[in-house]
């Protein structure tokens, strides 16, 4: 009942669909012993804030607070206050001190592992901007993190990507920074389809050139280096990049596509993960790593090759608009009331994309509750004028 609908698809014309044909995984809960594996967590805007939804939304705590707990009770560390928080894209630093700061506190309450990002995002980039100011600003932030007793995620730094002349300015910048840090750090190399701000990277454009580079700066610092996340969408360069760490170095696969078989790894290692997706597919990742546990890597493989075509879509060009995904999975199972986000970035995908993603979702076991979530895309669909037929009230 009430698990009907009409779809749009891509040629302008509609078809029938019926979910919760495929069952719904459950994740098991308890921490994971084979690979540490990090979820990037997503922020809940308040819908009923009196001020602009663009330029100055709010966050919506008990709503936003309550997804970490959920991440947290699948096994997952939590990753706070990255991209996957709009951060730097509608998440402005002041509102990221606040979301840190009270994530960390709430990490305490439940005992759960948390790293949150410090970067330069409260310096605006312009070209005035010396490198001075960037290592100031890093500074800054990372003793923000500290403050809070979080283990600080390194993120790549926009100011940076404009002032530096050349990898040695990368090397100096995060040299010093890692030189005064307390404890080990989490590297993030985030890629230009995620933020075309960070284009050349290193001071390179060629990839190879770059890797080299990030390479010397763990090896000149590897006391103070946890691991390092790449976020490059590229497994053949992230396991080549993995084979050149030092001992010890983990490498926290950022690939939303290629994620199975990197954190599964070879004969010569593997990566353990930090990823984006395992916000919205958290039920059937915490499964199969729990499979993974158990040794039964048939399972482990089963259940992630579902939810790859899941992440793929959500992460299609413009990759930068993947939070919208994200944020819609969250709607979809009951875990917020309402699809707005914070800038207004429920508006960045499509309702052919939004709808394509309810079958994948769907066929991956990521429905928790098909008819609500059948309940909830109807009025998604309504409110883009696909009329409904039979839709109910209640459960949304």
């Amino acid at each position: 009942m009430g698990k009907s609908l009409t779809l749009p698809n891509s040629s302008g014309s509609t078809y029938e669909y019926t979910a919760g044909n495929f069952g719904s995984v459950d994740g098991p809960k308890g921490n994971f012993k084979s690979r540490i594996a990090f979820s990037a967590a997503h922020v809940v805007a308040d819908p009923l804030a009196a001020t602009d939804p663009v330029s100055n939304s709010q966050i919506d705590w008990d709503s936003t607070l309550s997804y970490r707990r959920h991440l947290w009770s699948h096994g997952f560390a939590v990753a706070e206050a990255m991209d996957t928080a709009q951060r730097g894209m509608g998440l402005s630093y002041e509102m990221a001190k606040e979301l840190i700061k009270r994530s960390a506190a709430e990490a305490r309450t439940v005992n759960g592992r948390i790293a949150c990002g410090a970067g330069t995002d409260h310096l605006t980039p312009h070209p005035a901007v010396k490198l001075e100011d960037v290592e100031a600003a890093y500074e800054e932030q990372c003793a923000f993190v500290q403050d809070q007793n979080a283990q600080i995620i390194l993120m790549a730094s926009r100011a940076l990507a404009q002032c530096a002349q050349g990898p040695e300015d990368y090397e100096r910048i995060y040299g010093n920074i890692l030189r005064q840090v307390s404890s080990p750090v989490i590297l993030h190399w985030l890629g230009d389809m995620f933020d075309p701000s960070l284009s050349g990277y290193w001071g390179f454009k060629n990839l190879d050139n770059a890797m080299e580079v990030c390479l010397n700066v763990i090896w000149d610092n590897k006391d103070k280096v946890d691991g390092v996340k790449i976020s490059l969408l590229d497994a053949e360069r992230e396991i080549e990049m993995r084979r050149l760490l030092p001992k010890g170095i983990k490498m926290y696969t950022g690939d939303d596509f290629n994620y199975a078989e990197l954190i599964q790894g070879d004969e010569k290692g593997f990566s353990h993960a930090l990823l984006g997706i395992f916000d919205a597919i958290a039920p059937a990742a915490s499964a199969a790593l729990h499979a993974m546990d158990d040794g039964d890597l048939a399972r482990y493989n089963s259940l992630l090759e579902k939810t790859v075509p899941l992440s793929r879509h959500i992460f299609q060009k413009p990759t930068f608009s993947y939070k919208t995904g994200i944020v819609f999975m969250s709607y979809l199972n009951g875990h917020q009331s309402h699809f707005r986000m914070i800038g207004g970035a429920e508006s960045a995908r499509s309702i052919v994309h939004l709808s394509d993603l309810f079958t994948l979702a769907d066929k991956a076991g990521l429905l928790s509750d098909p008819e609500q979530a059948a309940e909830r895309m109807k009025l998604v669909l309504n409110l883009a004028g696909i009329r409904q037929e039979g839709m109910v009230s209640g459960k949304l």
